[in-house]
C-alpha cells in the first residue's frame, strides 16, 4: 500500500522528463531547420546569380499577369458589347410591334418572347413608375443602357444589364439580361490565368533555383581560382572544355591567358633581375678594379690617364646597357608618343646597309641586298625601323665567323612589309629560337661576344609597335630573322601578340643564351 504512490510518482516524473526531452529535441530540430533556412535565404540574397534568376522570373510573371489583365479587360468589354447589341436588337423588335399595333401588340409580343424556352431576356413595361407587365423584379430604370440590381425567384439580389426606352405614350420599356453568364465567363478567365500564373511562377522558381545554382557554381570556380592565385598558387587555372563557346568558358579562357601572361611576366622579371645583376657585376667589378689600380699604382700622369680611360670605357659599357634597357622599355610599353610617317622602306634599308657595309666587308664577311622592284611604302617610326634593321645586321656580324654571307631582303606581303636578314653561319638550335627572343638571354657560346642580350627583344618590340611580329627560323645553314610590319600601322594599331613571348611558368629555368 505504501509502494504504489511511490511507483506512480516515479513513473510520472520519468514521463515528465521524457516529455521535456522530446520537447527540447523538437525545439533543437526546429532551430537547426530555421538556421539552415536562414543560411539559404542569406546566400540567395547575397548571390547576384540568384537575384538575376528570381528577377527574371518576377519579370516573366509580371508580364503574364499584365497580359492576363489585358485579355480579361478586352474579353469583358467584348462580351458586354455583344450583350448591348443583342439588347438593342430585341428592343428594336418590340418597338416595331408597338409601332404596328400599339400597347396591346407590345404586351402580346412580350408574353410570347417571355414564354419562349430559348429566350434569355427579361422584360418590363412601366407606366408612371409602376410595372404593368414584367417578368423581372426590379423598379423602373431611367432611359438608357445600364447595370442594375434585381431580385430573382428566390428573392436574392442579382445583377442584370438592360436597355430602357421611353415609348410615345410615355411608358418605359425595359429589356434586360441576367449578368450571371458574363460573371461566370469572367470567373473562368480569371481562374485560368491564375492557374497559368501559378504554374509559370512555380516553373520559374524551379528554373531560377537551377539557373542560379548553375551560375553560382560557375562563378564560384572563377572565385576559387582568383583566391588560389591571391594565395600564391600561380599554377592554378580554370578548367575550360575544348571547343566550348559559352560566355563563362570564354571568360575562363581569357582569365587563363591573362594568368599565363602574368606568370610569364613574373618569371621574366625574376630572370631579368638575375641576368641584370649578373651582367652588371662584371663591368662594376672591372670598374672597381681599375679604380683600385689607379689608387695603388704610381701617380705618374701616363698611368693615371690609362687607368681613367679604362674606367671610362667600363662606365660607357654600363651606360650603354642602361640606355638599351630604357629604349626597350620605352618601345615595349609605349612610354612616349611616336611620330609615324610614310617612308619608302627600300630606301631606308639601303641607307642602313650603306652604313654597315664597310664594317661587314672589313671583317671578311659579305653583304647581299635584295629589294622589291615596286616602291614599298609603309607608315612607321623611321628611327625605330632603322635601329631594328641595324640590330639584325649587327647580330649577323657578331655571331658568325669570317667568310659568312649575310643577306638583307625587303619584299611586300599581304597588307604588310617583310624584312629578312639571314646568314649561312652556325645558326641557332631549334629549341633555343624562342628563348633568344627574351631579354638578356644569351647562349653559352656567345658569352664572350659584345652585347647584353637585348637586340632581338628590341626588334620584336618594334615589330609589335608596328602591328607586326618577329620570327626566327633555320636557313639551313644559318639563321633567318623575319620581321613583319603593317604597311598602314599607327601608334594605336598595336599588335595583339604580346612581346616578348611568354614561356609558361611550368617550364624549367632557362640558362643564359646568346645575345639577340
Amino acid at each position: 500500500m505504501t509502494r504504489a504512490p511511490t511507483s506512480w510518482t516515479a513513473t510520472s516524473a520519468g514521463f515528465a522528463a521524457s516529455s521535456e526531452a522530446r520537447v527540447k529535441a523538437t525545439r533543437s530540430k526546429r532551430s537547426k531547420v530555421s538556421a539552415i533556412a536562414c543560411a539559404i535565404l542569406d546566400r540567395v540574397a547575397r548571390s547576384a546569380a540568384y537575384r538575376l534568376s528570381f528577377a527574371y522570373t518576377a519579370v516573366c510573371a509580371t508580364a503574364v499577369a499584365l497580359l492576363g489583365a489585358a485579355i480579361y479587360i478586352a474579353a469583358h468589354a467584348s462580351f458586354v458589347s455583344l450583350q448591348d447589341e443583342d439588347l438593342a436588337k430585341q428592343t428594336a423588335t418590340l418597338k416595331k410591334e408597338y409601332a404596328e399595333g400599339g400597347r396591346p401588340d407590345l404586351l402580346a409580343a412580350i408574353v410570347k418572347h417571355a414564354r419562349s424556352p430559348a429566350n434569355s431576356f427579361r422584360y418590363g413595361l412601366y407606366v408612371d413608375g409602376r410595372a404593368i407587365a414584367s417578368d423581372i423584379d426590379a423598379p423602373a430604370q431611367p432611359p438608357g443602357v445600364r447595370d442594375f440590381v434585381y431580385r430573382d425567384a428566390r428573392g436574392a439580389r442579382d445583377d442584370a444589364r438592360g436597355v430602357t426606352t421611353r415609348l410615345p405614350d410615355g411608358s418605359l420599356l425595359l429589356v434586360a439580361v441576367d449578368s450571371g453568364g458574363l460573371e461566370r465567363l469572367d470567373a473562368v478567365i480569371i481562374t485560368l490565368f491564375s492557374l497559368a500564373l501559378g504554374v509559370i511562377l512555380m516553373l520559374g522558381l524551379v528554373g531560377a533555383i537551377l539557373l542560379g545554382r548553375h551560375l553560382a557554381r560557375r562563378l564560384d570556380r572563377i572565385s576559387a581560382t582568383a583566391e588560389a592565385i591571391a594565395g600564391g598558387d600561380l599554377s592554378h587555372r580554370l578548367d575550360v572544355p575544348s571547343g566550348s563557346l559559352d560566355e563563362f568558358d570564354r571568360v575562363g579562357a581569357s582569365l587563363n591567358a591573362m594568368l599565363d601572361r602574368i606568370t610569364g611576366l613574373l618569371e621574366e622579371l625574376r630572370q631579368v633581375s638575375n641576368d641584370l645583376a649578373h651582367d652588371l657585376r662584371t663591368p662594376l667589378a672591372r670598374l672597381r678594379s681599375e679604380i683600385e689600380s689607379g689608387l695603388t699604382a704610381p701617380s705618374d700622369a701616363p698611368s693615371l690617364r690609362a687607368t681613367l680611360e679604362r674606367a671610362q670605357a667600363q662606365s660607357d659599357s654600363l651606360l650603354s646597357l642602361f640606355g638599351a634597357i630604357l629604349s626597350l622599355a620605352e618601345v615595349s610599353a609605349g612610354g612616349r608618343q611616336f611620330d609615324f610617317v610614310e617612308i619608302e622602306l627600300g630606301a631606308l634599308a639601303r641607307e642602313v646597309c650603306e652604313m654597315h657595309a664597310p664594317a661587314i666587308e672589313d671583317s671578311g664577311r659579305s653583304l647581299h641586298v635584295s629589294m622589291s622592284q615596286e616602291a614599298l611604302t609603309i607608315r612607321c617610326e623611321p628611327a625605330l625601323i632603322r635601329q631594328a634593321i641595324s640590330n639584325l645586321l649587327d647580330n649577323a656580324l657578331i655571331h658568325t665567323p669570317a667568310g659568312t654571307t649575310i643577306r638583307l631582303v625587303v619584299q611586300p606581303a599581304e597588307h604588310q612589309a617583310r624584312i629578312i636578314v639571314e646568314d649561312d653561319g652556325p645558326g641557332i638550335p631549334e629549341e633555343d629560337m624562342q628563348r633568344v627572343l627574351k631579354r638578356f638571354v644569351r647562349l653559352d657560346r656567345s658569352r664572350l661576344t659584345p652585347g647584353h642580350g637585348l637586340g632581338l627583344s628590341f626588334v620584336g618590340s618594334v615589330a609589335a609597335l608596328h602591328a607586326g611580329s618577329l620570327e626566327l627560323e633555320s636557313a639551313r645553314p644559318g639563321l633567318r630573322a623575319i620581321v613583319l610590319v603593317s604597311r598602314a600601322a599607327d601608334a594605336s594599331a598595336r599588335s595583339n601578340r604580346s612581346w616578348p613571348p611568354v614561356i609558361p611558368a611550368s617550364a624549367s629555368p632557362l640558362p643564359f643564351a646568346r645575345p639577340s
